[in-house]
């Protein structure tokens, strides 16, 4: 990592602490240093702008929540926080029991409001992330789509590709080592 990386990674973490001793301007903070972020990924979800200022709203309140627990989980802050963004939109989406189709999702790049170049940014990377996407086997991109674009659950993933619930989970997890590495490239 380079400095300016740790030195994000210090003032979320910071910011997490002073949440869980209850300091409200920490909370704003981190909320204005994450919230697009976060909007993201919620709107990755579920699709609709309305429902994903809802669920991003309810992460927020679980992070406030339980920002006594971030050390335990060993995760980097903004992995921790999308963790909880995406679980909370994925339920909202089971709860709706109607999974929209794969392409609702794929326009969806950034918050809205994002400046021209957070936009050309979202969009390079966007770019980026379907070309490794794309690079994947069909059947470890399918898992991928599938556990994080449409809020299916390892099992539901199983089932549909017909292999074991742990090959399912070998699946995920290389596949999404196979992306990392070929982001950083």
């Amino acid at each position: 990592m380079t400095r300016g990386q740790i030195s994000a990674l210090d003032a979320l973490e910071d910011m997490i602490a002073r949440c869980a001793l209850g300091d409200q301007s920490a909370f704003s903070a981190l909320y204005d240093a994450t919230c697009a972020k976060l909007f993201a990924v919620c709107t990755r979800v579920l699709g609709k702008t309305a429902a994903a200022e809802d669920a991003m709203q309810e992460a927020y309140i679980k992070i406030w929540n339980n920002a006594g627990r971030y050390n335990v989980t060993g995760h980097s802050p903004m992995t921790w926080m999308i963790t909880i963004a995406r679980n909370t939109a994925i339920d909202r989406v089971r709860g709706q029991r109607g999974h929209k189709d794969l392409a609702d999702y794929e326009d969806v790049l950034a918050a809205p409001g994002a400046t021209p170049e957070q936009a050309a940014i979202a969009a390079s990377e966007a770019g980026r992330l379907g070309g490794c996407l794309a690079a994947l086997p069909d059947d470890r991109r399918a898992a991928i789509k599938g556990a994080y674009l449409e809020g299916r659950s390892y099992a539901e993933l199983a089932d549909r590709a017909g292999v074991p619930l742990n090959t399912m989970r070998t699946w995920l997890r290389r596949g999404l080592i196979a992306l990392r590495e070929c982001m950083s490239q």
